[in-house]
């Protein structure tokens, strides 16, 4: 049984090391930021971390398209791409919707940041 540790996981495995940095900057960047422009590009990080995943794991060594042929081996299953696409479409559906409603409450309240938009709409 060979021992793995987790320097030989970073340096063989970095689509897995970029998907964690990606979600967990995305994730920060949600969770801490006032700016709500900032908080949607942080929504886009953390959705393009989970793509990376989505297609990383449905990757094969050797694999190839699934069509049937003589001599049956690896192939590479097209439903996380599948997935994937429909979420990117999603994804840019979700960031125009955001950055619509963030247009409109800067038009509407003159600030971007969250905190002051609670206290304002607390007011009113």
């Amino acid at each position: 049984m060979t021992d793995v540790t987790f320097i030989d996981v970073l340096t063989t495995r970095h689509a897995y090391v970029l998907f964690v940095l990606l979600s967990a900057i995305g994730l920060y960047m949600m969770i801490a930021n006032e700016n709500l422009v900032k908080k949607v590009i942080g929504l886009n990080m953390f959705q393009t971390g989970i793509f990376l995943f989505f297609i990383t794991s449905a990757y094969r060594v050797g694999g190839s398209t699934p069509i049937v042929k003589s001599g049956g081996g690896p192939y590479v299953s097209p439903l996380p791409h599948v997935i994937v696409l429909t979420a990117i479409v999603v994804g840019i559906s979700l960031t125009a919707v955001g950055l619509a409603l963030t247009l409109r409450l800067y038009a509407e309240y003159g600030t971007l940041r969250a905190s002051a938009l609670r206290e304002v709409i607390a007011d009113e």
